[in-house]
């Protein structure tokens, strides 16, 4: 979220140096990093379970973080592209599983860029845009530690919330800072070769 970090290889390294503690049979702790990297070596696919249609892979950073990084730890440990599924298990009666590109492009398509589902949330001020914001850095957050965000959805949302006069305008009334924000997270991507805009558009 800070931005702080030159290439994939930090978040993999962070993500394996601060997981990677195990209790002995003396009952303390400490670092296994080796261990870790061994098992981790040996993943053949990632996976998360989606229980509640409140939360998305989108809408909190825990998904990204946790699941995000076992998948890139796991991706260097190995050498290999580890494929990562969900489970979504919000309906009624059965459980899908999907790709996490297929949720993002799901959650990106009925969340994020629904005027439905936005226009509810910009109703709650100040606090609704910055959710966007977040929803906005989370998905970039597994652009990060997956590759897994269609670009298309990076020039869908500069479409619908910056390069809208009107929407622009509105979210920067309630909220100028994650406004500002969510115009640079879209920046960022570009500067880390996560989408790639055309000119009229960058400018």
């Amino acid at each position: 979220e800070s931005s702080r970090w030159n290439d994939e290889d930090e978040l993999s390294q962070t993500f394996t140096a601060r997981k990677c503690f195990a209790f002995g049979t003396d009952g303390k702790s400490c670092q296994q990093a080796e261990h870790m990297q061994r098992l981790l070596g040996t993943v053949e696919a990632t996976y998360q379970n989606l229980d509640s249609v409140e939360l998305g892979v989108t809408t909190i950073d825990h998904y990204f973080d946790t699941l995000g990084g076992v998948s890139l730890a796991a991706n260097r440990a190995s050498g290999n592209k580890v494929p990562v599924y969900i489970g979504d298990h919000t309906g009624a009666n059965t459980g899908v599983v999907r790709t996490l590109s297929e949720q993002i492009d799901l959650e990106s398509r009925t969340r994020m860029l629904n005027p439905r589902w936005h226009d509810a949330i910009l109703e709650h001020g100040y606090e609704g845009v910055h959710q966007l914001e977040m929803v906005v850095t989370n998905t970039m957050g597994w652009s990060a530690t997956t590759g897994q965000v269609s670009p298309w959805t990076y020039k869908q949302v500069s479409e619908t919330f910056v390069l809208d006069d009107d929407m622009r305008e509105r979210i920067a009334s309630l909220n100028p800072t994650s406004g500002l924000n969510l115009t640079n997270r879209l920046l960022e991507a570009y500067d880390r070769n996560y989408w790639t805009p055309d000119e009229k558009t960058l400018e």
